[in-house]
């Protein structure tokens, strides 16, 4: 193997790690709407310039009564700023499906893996049909969330609802793809789920072996004990 190549792998292959620790999610004030990259858990918001800088082209929609209006992402230092904000009943959904594959070489084996980030931002606990590969919808019930991968319910999967303090509870989906947790703070709360896909398949023509999803959903939650602030915001990597 050649030094280049194996640095830029070594390289590649580190990113990757990186890059699949974090998730995206949507946070909105009464004003806007941002999407963020980082780990929300640790008050970590990536930067520009910085790894925000490998998102290709971010889309986000906004869904409510109206139908469905795709959203303009305006790329900031800490965030993309959205063209509008979620009303009452309303949903976006954000996804980057453009992310740059990676690969990891063991011996002769080539792997090829691609990583598609998502979320979904909610105003209320009405149930809600899947729209992104990898979803994680309210089912309608206070509490309760669905994980669904290509429209269809994903048991057995784990979930995990993260605070702005840092505190985080698991729950395994059931059959029915359902999780259910209590929400007893005030403030926001992110949920993330991960899936695996091993088919092969392309993207944008490009061959690839293993498709990996991340998808969080966001709720703010006005009733309930005060929450306990964000620590020091966590530095972005570089």
């Amino acid at each position: 193997m050649k030094p280049g190549y194996a640095l830029t792998l070594i390289a590649a292959m580190m990113f990757a790690s990186t890059a699949q620790a974090h998730q995206i999610w949507l946070e909105q004030t009464p004003k806007a709407a941002n999407l963020y990259f980082g780990e929300f858990g640790e008050n970590l918001r990536e930067t520009s310039p910085g790894l925000l800088d490998k998102f290709v082209k971010p889309s986000a929609t906004l869904s409510g009564a109206k139908g469905d209006q795709a959203l303009t992402l305006n790329k900031q230092a800490h965030a993309f700023a959205l063209s509008a904000r979620a009303g009452k009943n309303e949903t976006i959904t954000a996804e980057e499906t453009n992310y740059p594959g990676f690969e990891k070489k063991t011996g002769e084996t080539v792997v090829r893996s691609i990583w598609t980030p998502a979320a979904r931002l909610v105003t209320s606990d009405a149930a809600q049909a899947p729209k992104l590969t990898l979803d994680l919808v309210p089912s309608g019930k206070p509490g309760e969330f669905k994980v669904y991968y290509k429209g269809q319910p994903l048991p057995k999967t784990k979930v995990e609802i993260i605070v702005q303090s840092g505190w985080a509870k698991e729950a395994i989906s059931d059959e029915q793809g359902a999780v259910k947790f209590d929400l007893p703070w005030q403030g926001t709360y992110v949920l993330e789920v991960h899936h695996t896909d091993k088919t092969a398949g392309e993207r944008d023509g490009k061959p690839y072996d293993i498709a990996s999803y991340v998808t969080t959903l966001s709720l703010a939650q006005s009733k309930g004990i005060k929450a306990v602030a964000a620590g020091p915001a966590a530095a972005p990597n570089k």
